[in-house]
């Protein structure tokens, strides 16, 4: 199950540099392509808002 991020997202861009396989996109709400991602959770854990989590 990949990772997704809410509407709490702030579009801060610190998720992007963390995701080792790219698998996250820019846009007013920044989101993360299920069939890229590995579910590691780097991204989640910088998050600053808390915006992503589990699908």
């Amino acid at each position: 199950m990949a990772y997704v991020i809410s509407e709490d997202c702030v579009a801060c861009g610190t998720c992007i540099d963390e995701c080792p396989v790219g698998a996250i996109s820019e846009g007013d709400i920044y989101s993360i392509d299920p069939n890229m991602c590995t579910d590691c959770g780097t991204c989640a854990g910088v998050c600053p808002s808390e915006a992503i989590h589990m699908a």
